[in-house]
């Protein structure tokens, strides 16, 4: 796929993975739409990826995932810059060592790692069906595990903070896979990758990364690959033409692999997909025609 009249959105995309995503799509051509929490990160990170590209179409938006509302001003503003968009990539995510909830009501780590990119993406559907053909592509994990639909908000469970990461990245298997099916026949595809493991700020910068990960990332971090090595599974799926209109997939290493159990369970993705429409406020989500 040629990118040089494309336009894409990196959300996560100051640091890791994101900004090395985000990086490449600009240095192939494309208008690159960096969505991040920090205004000042952001606009370091988009300094950086217009000297090293030389793309001057490199924007910031600046959204905190964790709230709804911000959500929907960040895709308002989408709407006025843009009329098509091509490739939007869910990247952005993280792990919180405590539990805690939004000013929405709902745990931290469900709402930036899932309900996030449902809210975004859905209410970015109509920019991507006018830039048809295009692509989603959700940046999920390899954790083998079941979402508790009962108990989302780990009200009574005792939380942990990587069940609590491994639940909500799930999500995002089940959301490609409903999305997908709801999406049959509009040019637009969504699939879900594995980038592997490489070097990240899981957590982030406001300290919610646990000491265990800053203990293994610190003594270990000059092992695991990069994130430019990572991005290159994500890159496949956005650019490559041996993926074109393969669509409800989860890849790793550009192969489909084997999801988890329940994501593989149609009536778990609706399940599910109902349940975040009503706690985003999206009773019309994905309604086709």
């Amino acid at each position: 796929m040629q990118l040089q009249d494309k336009t894409a959105l990196v959300t996560g995309a100051n640091s890791g993975l994101g900004k090395a995503v985000a990086t490449a799509l600009a240095r192939a051509g494309a208008r690159t739409l960096m969505l991040c929490r920090s205004a000042e990160r952001g606009n370091a990170a988009r300094e950086d990826i217009v000297a090293a590209t030389g793309n001057p179409r490199v924007e910031l938006l600046v959204c905190d995932l964790a709230s709804q509302a911000d959500i929907r001003a960040t895709a308002a503003a989408v709407h006025e810059r843009i009329d098509a968009l091509h490739l939007l990539v869910n990247n952005a995510g993280t792990a919180f060592a405590e539990r805690g909830l939004t000013a929405d009501g709902v745990e931290r780590s469900l709402a930036v790692n899932h309900l996030a990119p449902f809210l975004l993406t859905n209410l970015l559907l109509d920019r991507l069906r006018a830039g048809a053909p295009s692509r989603i592509v959700n940046v999920g994990t390899r954790i083998d595990t079941a979402m508790d639909f009962g108990d989302l908000n780990w009200e009574r469970r005792r939380y942990r903070m990587m069940a609590a990461y491994g639940e909500s990245k799930l999500g995002n298997l089940h959301f490609t896979r409903e999305l997908a099916r709801r999406l049959a026949g509009t040019g637009v595809t969504v699939n879900c990758v594995f980038p592997g493991v490489f070097l990240s700020n899981l957590g982030g910068t406001d300290g919610a990364q646990n000491w265990a990960l800053k203990v293994f990332a610190k003594t270990f971090g000059w092992a695991l690959p990069k994130p430019e090595q990572a991005a290159e599974r994500v890159l496949y799926l956005l650019t490559s033409d041996a993926v074109d209109g393969v669509t409800g997939e989860y890849f790793a290493n550009r192969k489909p692999i084997r999801a988890p159990a329940q994501a593989n369970d149609p009536a778990a993705n609706a399940e599910l997909w109902r349940i975040s429409a009503q706690l985003t406020g999206l009773s019309d989500a994905a309604k086709v025609g």
